[in-house]
Parts: structure tokens; sequence; C-alpha cells
């Protein structure tokens, strides 16, 4: 993920450089260019370099000042096309939690079936309300992003509504880990694991669990979504990655396939949530 992104980063970067070095005007140097913007020179340097990523702001400054206000389109262009895939934490939370459990209702809205892994908590789609306001809580305090907690809760509720609609799917397979993750009160979580009982046996949930002893093909890694087979999501702590092109979709759904087949369902996956339940004592 890393290094596609980087590599477009350092793209943009060079493009930049292009442009200060064919101004109209002649030629400016990084200093003096950082001078007209009013920016420091490792500013500069930062986004030639690939080192820092452009925003809009940036991108139409850097046209102007070079003289070449016309290549803004083209640069803004060459930005959506790494952001589109690769969504920052940074920018994506600028404004709360609230904008992108917004993005996520309207994803989920226009799609009937959901593959989902889940390995270190509960799937968000199956959350009580008070185990999502802790689960933004901790979110909130690492990226120290602007707390709306309770507009986030609501709105990750407001998308639950989707496993009630006729002809949906939701096919979600969580490790045993997520259930005994103490990322709340345990009396949070028991009343989680509650909600978890209660979702077995839906027409429109398949809820399958890995328990720990069970034998693995691969490791329970990072936990993603595939929305109808035309898009995956997964994230690491400093982004989420969207892929829509078929190559990638195709490999997340053979992890899929692979770690269903450790997972156990129906009244075993009853009795797995029932023994997380009783280890809270």
């Amino acid at each position: 993920m890393s290094t596609d992104y980087q590599q477009a980063r350092a793209a943009l970067g060079l493009r930049l450089r292009e442009l200060r070095g064919s101004c109209p005007g002649g030629r400016l140097t990084g200093t003096q260019l950082a001078e007209r913007l009013g920016w420091t020179q490792s500013k500069v340097s930062k986004l030639e370099n690939g080192r820092q990523t452009a925003t809009a702001e940036d991108l139409r400054a850097w046209a102007e000042a070079t003289g070449q206000p016309e290549t803004y389109d083209e640069l803004h262009a060459r930005l959506n096309g790494f952001e589109s895939h690769i969504r920052s934490w940074r920018r994506q939370l600028a404004s709360g939690h609230r904008p992108v459990q917004d993005t996520w209702n309207a994803l989920v809205a226009e799609t009937s079936i959901i593959h989902g892994w889940e390995n270190s908590m509960v799937s968000g789609m199956l959350q009580t309300a008070d185990y999502a306001r802790h689960v933004f809580i901790r979110y909130a305090e690492l990226q120290k992003s602007a707390r709306d907690t309770e507009d986030a809760v609501r709105a990750r509720m407001k998308r639950q509504e989707w496993l009630y609609q006729p002809g949906k799917k939701f096919h979600i397979i969580m490790w045993e880990a997520a259930l005994r993750a103490l990322i709340c009160p345990p009396s949070v979580l028991a009343a989680q694991l509650d909600r978890l009982a209660g979702v077995v046996g839906m027409d429109t949930v398949r809820l399958g669990i890995v328990p720990f002893g069970a034998p693995l093909k691969i490791p329970p890694a990072d936990g993603f979504w595939i929305f109808d087979e035309r898009l995956a999501i997964t994230e690491d702590w400093h982004a989420e990655l969207w892929l829509d092109d078929a190559d990638s979709i195709g490999t997340y759904m053979r992890v899929w396939e692979t770690l269903r087949e450790s997972a156990v369902f129906g009244a075993d996956a009853q009795r797995v949530i029932n023994e997380a339940h009783r280890a809270l004592g």
C-alpha cells in the first residue's frame, strides 16, 4: 500500500519541480518559490521529493506562483488519482468521525452483499451504541481528531438498518480475539456479546467465528470489507485503502474464503460467544 502511494506522491513531486523550473519568467529556486508562496523552504522540498502530500490548495497556489495556473486541473487530477485509493485518517478525520460514517453509510446503502473480516474488534455493523462509543473515543484520542462521538454513534447505528432490509446479505467472520478485546468496560462488552448472540440465525446475517484453537491456513491479519465484489476496503493506522481493481478484489475474496474454512457458524459460533461471555466473570 505505502509503496504505490509513495510512488504516486513522488511522481506528483517531480511534476511540481518541473513547473518550478519552467516558469514563464525564468526558473525559480526552491527558496524563491517559498518566499513567493509565504511557505518555508522545507515545505517546498518535501512536496517536490514526495515526503509530504499536497492539498488541493497547495497545488493551486503552486500553479499560480509558477505562472502556470492552467496546470492546476492536471495537478488536482493527479492528487485525486491516489487520494481516492489511499484515504488518510488525518484528512478524513479533520472534521470528526461523523463524515467518515456518512461516507460508509452511502456506500453500504448501494450494496447488496457485504463480506467482512474482523480480527480485533466487533464489526461496526453489529456494534451496540455503547461499544461504538468507546471505539470512537479511543480512535479520537489516538488520531487527535475532533470529538463528535455522539454524532458518529448515531450515524453508525443508522447504518445497521441495512441489516433489516430484504435481499441484503452480510457475511461476516471474526476472530475470537474480537470477542475478548477489552477496549470497553466488561459490562459493555457483555452487552455487545449478547447482541452478537442475537444475530445468529438472522436471514440477512451469516456470522462466523474463528476460535483461538482453530487451524489456520493464513495469519488472521488486518480487517477488510468487500462490497458486491466491486470494491474492497482495508485499513492501517494511518489510512484506509480503497481497491476497485479486479485483481485486488479477487485476492481479498480468496483471503475471506480461506479464513471461512477455519470459522464455525450457528450453534458452534454461539458456543464461542457464550464462552467469551462467561470469561468476563
